[in-house]
């Protein structure tokens, strides 16, 4: 597991919409149509985290959900965040 290099994250950045890049993490916030809805996402991140072995933060606002990904272990961005949240955006 390496960090990510400068083109990769631009890569990253590039093909998924949403997603912001601050320091060694990266964040989205996806908007639903209610709680319940909401919370059906945060389910689908949750077991997704769990198969991965990697867990982001998550941030619940009624409707919104913000999550973080950062690979802790390394101090660094790497391609563990940028798959899951590829995953997160297929939901």
């Amino acid at each position: 597991m390496n960090p990510l290099d400068e083109d990769d994250r631009e890569a990253f950045l590039g093909s998924h919409t949403g997603w912001t890049l601050a320091g060694e993490s990266i964040s989205k916030t996806y908007v639903h149509r209610d709680f319940k809805e909401a919370m059906a996402f945060v389910t689908q991140v949750a077991l997704a985290s769990e198969v991965a072995d990697h867990h982001p933060d998550i941030d619940i606002r009624w409707n919104k959900v913000t999550v973080v990904l950062s690979t802790h272990s390394a101090n660094a961005l790497t391609d563990k965040d940028t798959d899951l949240a590829s995953q997160f955006d297929g939901f």
